[in-house]
């Protein structure tokens, strides 16, 4: 009976449009978006990577063109009747007025079954791609802003097409929202403010892509500003934001707290209990004093060590991939790099244009961990420019305008890459190709020529023609260092912020796309700049950073910002890493767990890969494998496991209890109590113990025999707690 009612409506519908004259409908601007709306091309449907019931679109639509033909000719053309369009399958089957799978797509006598039926009745036309593409979509309004949570907002999204013409495409965008428990957006595109926050609206409408800023106020009345000592342009331009948003920064830590903080970020060291004592007991004003020291710990040895710890880890240096001898050599190279302090951007141009022996040009091991072009582009894009280009290998990227004929075309720059065994055991030799480096794609088999994946005025690159064989390399480097280049000096600026502020203000750091936008532009393109007009001084950034007040804000809320996760009104505790985590508790226990592969003295902040130790502690605490080139790796939360180990773990409990560790010295020594609990808080959270500290420590250590062992169950309880694990 259902199935009768629907072919009726189906015939009146048809009847109907057959006696209006109707608009000229092309499958480029009006149908595609239909497919695309209703689900066709999703991924749960004939967008699948093998279509559904034998039949298969683009995933939501990225190919246009491929999709017109599968529908034009798929079937031998039977999705079509165009003596009587409403019978036609295509309007048939989601309408189910023929069993369909998906269910009711589309209803009959609708606008967009009127939209395909009329496009049907002129001869299914594809449309001219020079006029009918979108050119560029736009959001009204462009940002939204709420006094208060439960209010409402219409969102319009307008589509501007290559002729100049403009089309209201609101119901056929999708558009989501980025933190739905801060704000939601319904189907019919109204902004509902959910709790106090911010989120993102991303729209996408035919391979275009938009965002719309939303902000919901904190309407609690009595708000007033009280402005924070601004040591530079950062705590100036999250001030703006901050008091936009009504949200009052906390103010900055002690100067314990801080040297604690700082020594652990920049060398991955916890400060002596000498150093402490100096710091805090120094009368040079707080701020100069500060200053002073970070200019101290950035010229030591362990600051070398601990950057090159980082980079290790970016560009995978480890020995299952180079083998003993490279991995000590890329080690070397890195460190060189860092100690130097070169260039960002020369360091960059020599990876990606080395060549020769990977013994004596170390840089080539680069090349020698991912070996191919695609992994080779896949970890250049996402390290260097934080664009994660993989996905776009099958497909054109989802999220993003990335497409998958950038994806080969970016490749294309790596292909003449070869590596060959050298004379030497262990030694590679990277070369360059003559021939057979072509890279085709994998749709049509066609030859895909180098292009960049933005356009960057260089003046060594040609905009259009770029060089053969050997030069492809050189040429790229050119483009991916460039000062134009708009993601290069950007994601080191923002990674570097993560490293410091415990978050990107792009997050995740290496995912920068125009659907994850930074938390605050202004101070993303500050960085950069700042970083550009330095000569990618890696040093200076690092500098300008962790001498602001935002760097040096405590970790306690207020009424205001208590809520608030994104905008850096408060510090975010942060895990020691496995490496940090190791070497705090060598200082804290006075005793260094040997390691057969590496000098006794070596702390594990210079270990060469995370073959040293494996299996063990650092594993266990999160040490990255170094298996892929993402920050994600790195894994510092606190699982059970972790907080087992610590509790009954040997590698604390031999190193507390060792008879040549720290409390054994300091009995054997006639440490009194007080210097006693003076020195473990020291050693451990690096600062003074507080009066009601003193009094539970002395009153622990004199509750009964045995001083020596209370004495370590006193520093187990320090070394368990939260304000020793966590760089606060």
């Amino acid at each position: 009976m259902k199935i009768r009612l629907r072919l009726l409506l189906a015939s009146a519908s048809t009847v109907a449009l057959s006696a209006q004259p109707a608009e000229k409908v092309t499958f480029l601007r009006d149908v595609a978006p239909i497919l695309n709306k209703v689900g066709c091309t999703s991924g749960t449907c004939h967008g699948a990577a093998k279509g559904k019931n034998g039949f298969k679109l683009s995933l939501r639509g990225y190919d246009p063109e491929f999709d017109y033909q599968a529908l034009l000719y798929d079937l031998s053309g039977r999705r079509f009747n165009r003596s009587d369009p409403g019978r036609s399958l295509m309007l048939a089957k989601p309408t189910q007025e023929v069993a369909h799978g998906g269910g009711l797509r589309i209803e009959p006598g609708s606008p967009y079954y009127k939209t395909v039926y009329n496009w049907i009745a002129q001869g299914v036309p594809f449309g001219d791609p020079a006029k009918d593409k979108v050119a560029r979509i736009e959001m009204q309004p462009a940002d939204v802003e709420m006094p208060k949570p439960g209010l409402d907002q219409q969102i319009k999204v307008i589509a501007h097409y290559l002729d100049g013409g403009e089309r209201d495409v609101t119901k056929e965008a999708v558009i989501a929202s980025n933190i739905p428990d801060t704000a939601d957006v319904t189907g019919d595109a109204v902004v509902k403010g959910v709790r106090i926050g911010e989120a993102t609206m991303l729209v996408r409408y035919e391979g275009k892509f938009g965002t719309v800023p939303v902000t919901v106020l904190n309407p609690k009345p009595g708000f007033v500003w009280k402005q924070r000592p601004q040591n530079n342009y950062i705590d100036q331009l999250i001030d703006a934001k901050l008091r936009r948003l009504r949200i009052q920064p906390s103010p900055a830590v002690d100067d314990a707290a801080f040297l604690r903080r700082v020594s652990a970020d920049l060398t991955g060291q916890l400060p002596t209990p000498e150093e402490v004592r100096a710091f805090v007991t120094d009368a040079t004003p707080s701020q100069a004093k500060r200053a002073k020291m970070i200019d101290n710990l950035m010229a030591r040895k362990s600051f070398v060590d601990h950057w090159t710890l980082k980079w290790g880890d970016l560009l995978q240096n480890d020995r299952k991939y180079l083998g003993d001898k490279s991995v000590w050599e890329f080690r070397e190279w890195i460190r060189d790099s860092v100690a130097t302090n070169k260039r960002y951007d020369v360091f960059v141009h020599e990876l990606l244009t080395s060549r020769g022996s990977s013994n004596e040009n170390p840089a080539t091991n680069y090349f020698r961990v991912t070996r191919e072009p695609k992994p080779t582009m896949e970890k250049t894009t996402q390290v260097f420019l934080g664009v994660r280009m993989v996905c776009t290998q099958c497909h054109d990227h989802p999220f993003e305008r990335w497409t998958q004929n950038q994806y080969y075309e970016m490749t294309s720059f790596f292909s003449t890459v070869g590596i060959r065994p050298g004379f030497e055991s262990g030694e590679e030799i990277v070369y360059d190709k003559r021939a057979d480096f072509d890279v085709r794609h994998p749709k049509d088999d066609r030859v895909m020529r180098p292009k960049f994946l933005v356009s960057a005025t260089v003046a060594s690159v040609a905009p259009v023609a770029l060089p053969d064989g050997a030069n492809r390399r050189e040429a790229f480097a050119d483009w991916i260092t460039s000062r134009e280049n708009p993601f290069f000096a950007k994601s080191m600026a923002n990674r570097m912020w993560s490293y410091f502020l415990g978050k990107g203000i792009i997050d995740p750091v290496d995912d920068i796309r125009a659907s994850n936008p930074p938390s605050n532009e202004a101070l993303l393109n500050a960085l950069t700049k700042d970083f550009k007009d330095h000569d990618f001084d890696l040093r200076h950034l690092i500098r300008t950073i962790v001498n602001s007040r935002v760097y040096q804000a405590g970790i306690e809320t207020n009424e205001w910002n208590e809520t608030d996760k994104t905008n850096f009104s408060h510090a975010i505790p942060r895990r020691l890493n496995a490496e940090q985590l190791m070497d705090a508790l060598t200082q804290a226990t006075g005793v260094r767990p040997k390691f057969p592969e590496i000098p006794a003295d070596t702390p594990a902040e210079a270990f060469p890969d995370p073959h040293v130790g494996k299996d063990g502690f650092l594993d266990l605490f999160g040490r990255p494998q170094r298996e892929s080139a993402g920050e994600s790796e790195r894994k510092t939360d606190l699982s059970l496991p972790q907080a087992l180990n610590l509790v009954n773990g040997k590698t604390i409990s031999d190193a507390i209890a060792d008879p040549t560790g720290r409390i054994a010295k300091a009995l054997i020594s006639g440490a009194t109590d007080r210097s006693l609990i003076e020195e473990l808080y020291l050693t451990t959270l690096s600062r003074l113990p507080t009066p009601n500290e003193f009094d539970q420590g002395i009153t622990y250590l004199r509750g009964g025999d045995g001083r020596a062992s209370r004495a370590q169950d006193l520093l187990w309880a320090l070394l368990n707690s939260k304000a020793f694990l966590y760089n606060r």
